[in-house]
Order: C-alpha cells, then structure tokens, then sequence
C-alpha cells in the first residue's frame, strides 16, 4: 500500500511541476532571482538527477547522462546562462515525465522483501530501501515546492496553483 501511495505523490509533483513550468521559454528559466537561490533550469535538473538516484537505489537506470547528472548535483555551480552540461527546459520536462514513467514501473514490481533490505547508505551505514525512498521522496517535494517561487522570481506574476 506505501508504494502505492508513495508512485501518487511522485506523479502529483510531476503535475505540479509541469504546471509550473508552463509559459516559461527556456531563458526564464535560466533567470536568476538576485537572491542566494538558484534558477528554475537547476531546481528542475537537480529534480531529476535526484529522480535518477531513485531510479538506481530501485534497481533501474538513469535517464539523465552522467555529465549532465553532474551539473545538476548538490553543491555544483549555479546555471546563469546556456552553456555546456545545461539541459534544456524543455528536454529537462522530457526527462523528467520519463523517470516518473520509470519509477512508477519499479515500484509496481517492488515487494516488501526487496523495500525493507538493507542498502548502503551514507557514511558507511546501511538503511531500508524503503528509509532511503521516503528520504529521496521528501527531497523530491520539497524542491517541488520550490518551483512555485522561483516561476515567479523567474518573471511571471501569476498565480498556478
């Protein structure tokens, strides 16, 4: 039943974010908001290559290619502009409904044996699968949320959701 519900709320961010992202051409995306966050393009990247880190503790493959993976990780340099390693808004959204297709299938297929066996962890430790999904799924919303503030810091003045 968890994974049933935890697919629901990963379908429910894609939703969220696509609606966030309508009426952005990829230059908005790239904005920077003048303030210590990062643009709507990296937020959308990182999403991903969080989605692919899930896609890979769930025993399937990465949609986003190792270098573009890269540029989207935690703690690399904020996006200002097109450039090399930046994805396109648009092929950024492709992938992203691709790791939401890619998830769900997995989870479909996940029982409670595989959910709760140990895994390596950070530090050396282990943790259930299952720890490490709620922990990425967390992750995956709150950045979610964040679309909602940079889409306007990224010159909309409107109201999505």
């Amino acid at each position: 039943m968890y994974v049933d519900l935890i697919s629901r709320g990963f379908r429910r961010n894609q939703r969220v974010i696509v609606a966030q992202a309508d009426g952005l051409s990829n230059e908005d995306s790239l904005r920077q908001s003048g303030y210590n966050t990062n643009c709507f393009n990296w937020v959308l990247g990182h999403i991903v290559a969080g989605r692919d880190e899930i896609l890979e503790l769930l025993g399937g493959s990465p949609v986003l290619a190792k270098p573009a993976a890269e540029r989207y990780r935690r703690e690399s340099d904020p996006i200002t502009a097109a450039g090399p390693g930046v994805v396109t808004l648009s092929d950024l959204l492709v992938a992203l409904g691709e790791t939401e297709v890619r998830i769900e299938a997995a989870l479909t297929g996940a029982d409670e044996a595989f959910m709760t066996a140990e895994v390596p962890s950070v530090a050396g430790r282990t943790a259930t699968r299952a720890d490490q999904l709620m922990f990425r799924y967390f992750h995956d919303t709150y950045h979610t949320g964040q679309t909602d503030v940079i889409r306007q810091l990224s010159g909309k003045s409107d109201k999505v959701i």
